[in-house]
């Protein structure tokens, strides 16, 4: 890439943010996982694209911190300042003959979005990443580019936070100092776990291995529960020292709906019937679109948790009074003795301990602490017929 003044500049303001060769934040490891969910690719990623590499300031299903820029397809999205759709590598000749391409991991179908700071300076790509051919939507495409900001919106708060920290501010640096030891808890455990279930897949596809499939398979669930379960502990138990970071962007709720249904999407399979999704156009919020998915996605596991196959669980997306998402089931309800705790560290109500429901007791305190940093509210009732959670929010301003 040429170094020309416009290059130089991006190059500067790309080292403004600090987060080259340092642990990466993670906020944008959860927007990552959170699109390779929603996208159904093994591999996402936030791709900073540098002098002459690109550094992955957040990823999924990626062994290396950076790669060349040699191979990269993100560097092409720096340029265009606009989306990039390959959707066969093989045939399109600027990658065809690219290593990562023709040897592992065979990428076939790549979409990225610039990555675009509040200065104008292209970062680099929010992309996803598979290793089958494929097509995607022009809403898609869209979503996609909502994840880009988002991306934008988080590294400008790092930065923020970093410069605030540097002169001086006790809770910014209460704040950093959250980030890193999170940063360092994802390195030294749930790094090293993906690695693992990285070589248990590869193990799982060699031929004449199949005999040992019943061995690699619990190996590579009980790994998967406990990257979820670390995540999910660490959520639920923030210092109030350190709040969660302010809404970043500008969102549509029915995109958080979406993102949340898609990392519920094997308890919805298993379950059978569909959760029934109602909206009425776009719902637009500032929002941390990572986060807030993930506090409804806690209530919909509520929901399916208890929730008969045979009784319906609705999902409804509301402008007015004030943007919302209620989450509605037709399920066992909650003993009225116990709604005042629902909210709890740690609280199992009885119904989750008679019928063996898995869980620690954080769902609904993370939902909750997540609703109320996006200055909303959160509310749990029992209906006629099951359950009713309701995050109600400001709208976008």
């Amino acid at each position: 890439m040429s170094q020309d003044p416009d290059e130089l500049a991006r190059l500067a303001a790309l080292r403004s943010y600090q987060v080259l060769d340092r642990p990466r934040p993670v906020v944008l490891d959860d927007l990552t996982k959170l699109a390779a969910g929603m996208f159904d690719t093994p591999i996402s990623a936030v791709s900073l694209v540098d002098r002459d590499r690109q550094w992955f300031a957040g990823q999924v299903g990626l062994a290396e911190a950076e790669t060349p820029l040699a191979v990269s397809f993100c560097r092409h999205v720096v340029p265009a300042r606009a989306p990039l759709i390959v959707p066969d590598a093989t045939r399109d000749s600027r990658f065809a003959a690219y290593p990562n391409v023709t040897g592992e991991p065979g990428i076939r179908f790549y979409a990225g979005a610039p990555v675009i700071d509040e200065e104008g300076h292209v970062l680099g790509a929010m992309c996803v990443v598979d290793t089958e051919a494929r097509e995607i939507s022009d809403r898609q495409v869209d979503n996609l580019v909502t994840f880009a900001r988002q991306a934008a919106g988080h590294l400008s708060a790092v930065r923020g936070r970093l410069r605030v920290a540097d002169l001086g501010d006790e809770l910014a640096r209460a704040a950093q100092r959250e980030d890193e030891l999170v940063a360092t808890i994802t390195h030294e455990l749930r790094t090293p776990v993906a690695i693992i279930q990285g070589y248990l897949e590869i193990l799982g596809d060699q031929d004449g291995l199949e005999q040992y499939r019943r061995l690699i398979d619990p190996i590579h669930r009980n790994g998967r529960r406990l990257v979820e379960m670390v995540d999910h502990i660490l959520a639920g138990t923030r210092p109030p020292e350190a709040p969660i970071p302010a809404p970043v962007e500008t969102v549509d709720l029915n995109t958080v709906v979406a993102a949340a249904l898609s990392s519920c999407r094997s308890l919805i399979t298993l379950r059978g019937d569909p959760v029934d999704v109602a909206s009425y156009g776009p719902v637009l919020v500032r929002a941390d679109l990572a986060r807030l998915a993930h506090a409804v996605e806690q209530l919909l596991r509520n929901a399916l948790a208890f929730t008969p196959a045979d009784r319906p669980i609705t999902v409804r997306v509301e402008s007015a009074p004030r943007p919302a998402i209620e989450v509605r089931d037709g399920g066992t309800g909650i003993p009225e003795d116990e709604l005042p705790l629902v909210f709890d560290r740690f609280h199992r109500g009885r119904h989750a301990r008679e019928q063996a429901v898995p869980g620690v007791g954080l769902g609904l305190t993370i939902a909750r602490n997540i609703v109320q940093a996006h200055r909303g509210e959160l509310t749990v009732r029992n209906t006629a017929d099951g359950v009713s959670a309701r995050i109600r929010l400001p709208g976008a301003r």
